[in-house]
């Protein structure tokens, strides 16, 4: 059976989030075709491993003891974690530090949210190792996480995005002024939010300037670029997940949250049975999935999820909001990895979370041979041809 890492944690603000995906991968897991080997990272960027990461008792009570620390070599034609182990030692000799494998790893599986986990940097080390992984690539990863990019993109690609402002932290202290008259030209009501971030962290809406200056002021606290953008009129919000690699695409249920008036929080998506919790059909009163849409507006979303989930040339599964109001829809955001993988919104179309982690698993496989059909090397006899110290 083929071992699986499985990295959650992570140095980001949604550390705890990705810990409970985590755990569900780890748990709902198909046993019988992969080994799962918990890899948590902490805070401060530690990995660590061990039988105790497999248990949420082990997170509650900030009990790492049992665990041991863990890491990949910097070779792509090693595959293996390793660790280090005392040895030797007796009655008169020291004990010393030894390398061992720890694993041999098949492939990854990221459960991590947020910064230096889902914006390409965990993919691009990936990259390097040459180790087939769930999810984005290094690009797309990238582009999914940066909402000002992400946008920029989308409406390139011709979908419906609300107009925005960007600016970054320095240009905020040389002229506010300027930054603050710009925002305003979109008209009040207007969301400002860290470029850089999900779960609804350090995202405002404001009414006016006294507002909208406290929430650039938070939102700096989280990132150097900002997004403010035009707030949709008494929207709906819509989100629905796609599924698959190029054009073999699959779009899940549409979820409708429900109980919201201007913006879902951090504890509206994951303490109060939101988007990260489980459940059947309304697995709160918080959402309905099956949203209740007609169909021309499931037609839509339906398309423009796969646009969006195309236009960052996208791979396993992700999940697109949008916002729907009077004027229209709006392509609001891609999330690359959402809280859970979002199998909720898979299992009324008869995709229980174990089928589409084996189904996740299948497409890192399946990138992995395109990537490896290319070619990496050229033979240029460059040096042969050139003098040292010659100009090129």
């Amino acid at each position: 059976m083929k071992k699986i890492a499985v990295l959650f944690g992570g140095r980001s603000v949604e550390h705890d989030v990705s810990v409970i995906t985590g755990m569900q991968v780890i748990e709902n897991m198909d046993k019988e075709k992969f080994i799962p080997v918990p890899v948590y990272i902490t805070r401060e960027g530690k990995w660590l491993s061990g039988e105790s990461l497999g248990n949420f008792a082990t997170f509650k009570k900030n009990d790492f003891s049992q665990a041991k620390e863990v890491f990949f070599k910097m070779d792509p034609k090693d595959p293996n974690l390793y660790t280090i182990e005392e040895e030797g030692g007796g009655l008169f000799s020291k004990k010393s530090a030894g390398l061992k494998v720890y694993e041999k790893i098949d492939a990854i599986f990221p459960a991590l949210h947020g910064t230096y986990g889902e914006d390409g940097t965990m993919q691009g080390f990936l990259d390097l190792m040459d180790i087939p992984y769930v999810g984005c690539n290094t690009l797309s990863a990238a582009v999914g996480m940066d909402k000002v990019i992400m946008k920029e993109i989308f409406r390139d690609y011709g979908l419906p995005v609300l107009d925005f402002r960007t600016f970054y932290r320095n240009s905020w202290k040389e002229n506010q002024e300027g930054i603050l008259a710009g925002a305003e030209e979109l008209g009040y009501p207007l969301f400002v939010k860290p470029a850089n971030l999900g779960s609804s962290i350090g995202i405002s809406r404001v009414t006016n300037r006294e507002e909208l200056v406290e929430a650039i002021v938070l939102a700096l606290h989280y990132d150097r670029k900002i997004l403010v953008e035009k707030a949709a009129n008494e929207p709906r919000e819509i989100n629905a997940a796609v599924l698959g690699y190029e054009n073999s695409l699959a779009v899940s249920a549409c979820e409708e949250p429900l109980g919201w008036k201007e913006l879902l929080t951090f504890e509206d998506k994951y303490m109060s049975g939101g988007k990260g919790s489980k459940g059947g059909k309304q697995t709160s009163n918080l959402r309905n999935v099956p949203a209740p849409l007609d169909e021309e507006l499931q037609e839509k979303i339906e398309k423009y999820a796969m646009g969006a989930f195309r236009a960052i040339d996208a791979c396993g599964t992700a999940r697109i909001d949008f916002l729907v109001d009077d004027s229209g829809v709006y392509v609001n955001e891609i999330n690359t990895l959402p809280g859970s993988i979002g199998f909720y919104l898979w299992e009324p179309k008869g995709i229980p979370m174990k089928d589409l982690i084996t189904r996740l698993l299948d497409l890192a496989e399946e990138r992995q041979k395109d990537k490896r059909a290319n070619t990496y090397t050229f033979d240029s006899h460059l040096f042969e041809k050139t003098g040292y110290g010659s100009k090129l």
